[in-house]
């Protein structure tokens, strides 16, 4: 067989593999096909997805059941105000050993998982939501002044009220940047709803079986990120990164009245990876301008920033978004 069809076969089998793993979700988290699809395209991406959405929702339901379908070690952290960094990272304790000899060890803090669930991150301050900066970016933790690597895969997925909810704390900005994703998840739809009711009230739901294990997402990983995109993808995606920002000379009119800083760099990479796991889900050798039309909303809506105007105003990120889109697509 030819490496093309090679290439083509593995494509197969990681589309199958996608469609089991987001249908057994579905089973658990229902009436939401587009936030599990996003959440999954995230995982396949090797990135981190923040979730956000109104207590009740389900958020940590989604969470649990995607870990129990991988088949991977999970850690959740109830994020509250008295939360302290060693509560995340872990600590050093005294040992005494049997000849009177005493020692630290370090014990290790629930961030040494594959998955992590941050529940409702924005009710810690802001130095707390800070101690998994170093994890999110390199994949390790430094304590006291020892390093230590975090197994692969490994992902933090988050939680967070909306904002105007009482007792939050505004994420920062450099924080918020290390989220491939931010998803939001609305209320159900009627029927949505109707379906949430009659599943959840009936019976004590089933734990969902484990589809993927570690090595096998890793190497759906791998494909992903080997999957080539053509200059001209690669120059939309820049395209929108820089046109997202108020100094720019073509900049949306909506962009330069309202936005106080645009996308960054890491914005640009989040969307072309997540583009790459949308291409190879579909089962295409290629990353199109649709795949990151359709993923730039998640992308890049928690990378603009808006200025006074803009949080006077209420306009919402996604229209912004959908303008350095248009502005991108005239060229």
């Amino acid at each position: 067989m030819s490496a093309h069809g090679d290439i083509e076969e593995r494509l197969s089998l990681l589309g199958r593999s996608f469609g089991g793993l987001t249908g057994l979700v579905e089973e658990h988290f229902i009436g939401q096909r587009e936030v599990v699809e996003q959440l999954g395209l995230c995982v396949l991406a090797g990135g981190h997805a923040l979730l956000e959405g109104a207590p009740g929702l389900g958020k940590t339901t989604l969470v649990f059941t995607l870990a129990q379908a991988l088949g991977m070690d999970y850690r959740r952290i109830q994020f509250t105000p008295d939360l302290m960094p060693p509560d995340i990272t872990g600590t050093r304790i005294l040992e005494e050993e049997p000849g009177g000899a005493r020692r630290f060890s370090f014990e290790r803090g629930p961030v040494f998982a594959n998955i992590v669930l941050a529940d409702e991150i924005n009710r810690a301050t802001p130095r707390t939501q800070s101690a998994l900066l170093e994890a999110m970016q390199e994949r390790q933790v430094t304590v006291f002044g020892q390093t230590i690597a975090l197994d692969e895969p490994f992902f933090v997925i988050a939680t967070q009220n909306p904002i105007e909810m009482e007792g939050t704390y505004p994420l920062p900005e450099a924080q918020l940047d290390r989220f491939t994703l931010k998803i939001d998840i609305p209320h159900p739809s009627h029927e949505g709803l109707t379906a949430i009711l009659a599943a959840t009230t009936a019976r004590a739901p089933l734990e969902a079986r484990s589809l993927l294990g570690s090595e096998e997402l890793l190497q759906m990983q791998a494909l992903v990120r080997d999957l080539p995109v053509a200059s001209e993808v690669i120059e939309f995606a820049a395209r929108l990164v820089a046109l997202s920002h108020p100094h720019h000379p073509q900049a949306p009119d909506g962009i330069r009245r309202l936005v106080r800083h645009g996308v960054s760099p890491r914005g640009g990479q989040a969307l072309l990876m997540t583009g790459k796991a949308r291409a190879a889900v579909a089962g295409r050798l290629h990353v199109t301008v649709a795949d990151l039309e359709a993923l730039a909303p998640p992308a890049l809506r928690h990378r603009i920033l808006l200025g006074y105007e803009g949080e006077a105003s209420g306009v919402s990120p996604d229209d912004l978004v959908a303008e350095v889109v248009a502005a991108a697509a005239r060229g």
